[in-house]
């Protein structure tokens, strides 16, 4: 059985993990086919946007599974109680694509209301310090060829925290911004509208898409992620809109004024 996993990561720009873990799944199956798409380091804000993205807003396919290692040690480790990070859990979205991911932050957040399952994935009861390469692997691979004998207790996805309203969620390479804002939600009632971000005030213009973007204009756009209620983007006509906010990274807080 060919599977494909879509892996989404935190480890850092060119980092030889997603070697090893790429590696790991191969020699769990030999068939697997892997893609990784890496973001910012502890974001889980960026990870759950590209859960949802890739679960969600793009076509499914046969054998297409979803697996994603955020996991941002947040709780203080002690000698008697080793921080371990978020656990490792199962959801099935109702298009039938199956996630494997950490619950922790908003890693499930853009994805929840899809999702039919929710069911922690058990491991042994001594995970190591690397368990992301030495466990999750293999029971990723275990998972996406139909074995599901490692599924444990259901969840409850009233737990997981609702994705945050007014945020960034990704920067692309052209310095568009891509935000939380689902276009339904946002109805400014002018033509233009001042957007404060990472300490710098802007006065763009709205438009309804890229097209209508003048020459040299900041605007908010519907973008191209979020499927048929888009997330709103910052978009700069021939240059960076994140240039033009200081760069800002995903979970910085923007409003957006009258």
């Amino acid at each position: 059985m060919s599977t494909f996993v879509h892996l989404v990561a935190d480890y850092g720009p060119a980092d030889p993990a997603f070697s090893e873990v790429v590696h790991r799944l191969t020699a769990a199956d030999p068939t697997m086919t892997v893609q990784s798409t890496e973001v910012q380091p502890f974001s889980t804000v960026a990870t759950g946007f590209w859960l949802a993205q890739l679960g969600v807003h793009n076509p499914s396919f046969d054998d297409l599974l979803i697996y994603s290692n955020t996991a941002p040690r947040t709780t203080e480790s002690t000698p008697e109680r080793a921080d371990t990070g978020g656990p490792l859990c199962y959801l099935e979205l109702d298009n039938g694509v199956p996630v494997v991911a950490v619950d922790a932050g908003y890693n499930l957040s853009f994805i929840a209301d899809h999702a039919t399952t929710f069911r922690e994935v058990e491991l042994p009861a001594d995970t190591g310090q690397f368990r992301s390469r030495d466990l999750f692997p293999r029971r990723v691979a275990e998972i996406a060829n139909g074995n599901r004998s490692s599924l444990g207790a259901e969840r409850s996805l009233a737990d997981v925290p609702a994705p945050p309203e007014s945020v960034v969620c990704h920067v692309d390479g052209y310095g568009n911004v891509k935000t939380s804002i689902r276009t339904s939600a946002f109805d400014p009632g002018r033509d233009t509208v001042v957007v404060e971000l990472n300490g710098e005030s802007r006065e763009v213009v709205v438009r309804d898409a890229v097209s209508a973007v003048p020459e040299g204009a900041l605007a908010v756009v519907p973008g191209s992620a979020g499927g048929g209620d888009p997330y709103q983007e910052l978009f700069l006509r021939g240059g960076s809109a994140a240039a033009a906010f200081g760069q800002p990274e995903p979970g910085d807080e923007l409003a957006v004024r009258a």
